[in-house]
């Protein structure tokens, strides 16, 4: 067993305003995402009523007859935005690995006020042919009725407590504090409730909760239940610690390949429960996958740049590292030897 535990930190003196306490946290994350690039979070931005407002209406959502739930699912992209069913996508695709659908039902928005061609965010407006594909629209459910204010309240949280956390990872990095600021002004970020019913039957050879993986994201910011693992360096799985009111934050490939692999982007998994265990219940996660710009490009950063260690990774635009990955997860295709190369496969193996 690894003696690698995921670490708990307390983000409040990063609002301290005092830039020695802002920098004793940033050093501790650093240390953090060198060994295991996933933490549990205490002391930070967002309002635990309304992550428990988040879950019950998540809940009942979910709840609902499949037949109602499928009137959640978008015409324009049945992936990104809507309903998606019980094993719609196998995420281990992501990394070359086949897989049977993963035991889940999701429902995925994005950022409020898109509109296929154009998007608003606060006073700034952005136009153009690439923007209709990530800034699409949402869909909503007739009911529950309150689903659609506490979600796009709850993304709203969201978006600031991520420019609050790449914030805090550009201090880290040796950078300048607003960074990230230009790379992120019109992000495309996704929110995601993953619904993992009680299981009624033994699942598939191989097929579990949610397949290992790595996030395609900057960083990823999770409200989880017992179930979830990561896989440290070494190759050991050690759980996620759940805590009251935390947050989980782990490290995605964006910034694993901006930092040229000084911090990690882990896989991780869900894993299945006994079928006689009391573990066996339903099980819900409220994942906010933070990205940047959907034009950005993903490059070893200035400080993570060393004379004898060039960059591992070619420079590539994030929504064509992203349209890459997520089209593997949901249309179960297999790699190729050009893939592994060009999306990271086989640098990961070579890390852990």
């Amino acid at each position: 067993m690894s003696s690698i535990k995921v670490p708990v930190i307390d983000l409040s003196p990063f609002y301290s305003g005092d830039l020695e306490q802002k920098m004793r946290v940033a050093q501790e994350l650093d240390s953090i995402c060198q060994n295991i690039g996933f933490l549990v979070v205490t002391g930070h931005s967002v309002n635990p009523a309304l992550i428990r407002a988040m879950q019950e209406v998540s809940l009942e959502f979910m709840a609902l007859p499949e037949s109602e739930k499928l009137k959640l699912t978008s015409d324009i992209d049945p992936v990104l935005r809507g309903y998606s069913p019980l094993k719609s996508e196998g995420l281990s695709y992501s990394i070359g690995e086949e897989t049977p659908g993963d035991i889940k039902e999701i429902v995925s928005m994005g950022p409020p006020g898109s509109s296929e061609a154009s998007y608003v965010m606060g006073e700034h407006y952005y136009s153009c042919d690439d923007a209709a594909n990530w800034f699409i629209p949402n869909i909503w459910p007739e009911k529950p009725q309150a689903m659609r204010p506490i979600w796009e309240k709850y993304f709203s949280s969201m978006e600031k407590f991520s420019d609050e956390l790449h914030r805090l990872c550009a201090l880290a990095l040796r950078l300048p504090e607003d960074y990230f600021d230009p790379l992120t002004d019109k992000h495309y970020s996704l929110f995601r409730a993953l619904h993992y019913p009680k299981l009624t039957e033994t699942p598939e050879a191989g097929q579990v909760r949610a397949g290992e993986h790595s996030d395609y994201d900057d960083l990823s910011i999770c409200v989880v239940q017992p179930g979830l693992q990561a896989r440290t360096r070494n190759g050991d799985w050690v759980d996620v610690p759940v805590i009251e009111d935390a947050l989980v934050i782990n490290i995605g490939d964006f910034l694993m390949r901006w930092t040229n692999d000084r911090w990690v982007s882990n896989r991780h998994r869900v894993i299945n429960p006994q079928l006689d265990s009391g573990a066996n219940t339903n099980r819900l996660s409220l994942i906010y996958f933070s990205y940047c710009n959907y034009d950005a490009m993903i490059e070893c950063l200035p400080t993570c740049k060393i004379a004898d260690q060039p960059p591992k990774y070619p420079p590539i635009k994030s929504s064509d590292y992203f349209t890459e990955k997520i089209n593997r997860q949901t249309s179960f295709e297999k790699w190729s030897d050009d893939d592994s190369s060009q999306f990271g496969t086989a640098d990961t193996e070579s890390r852990f």
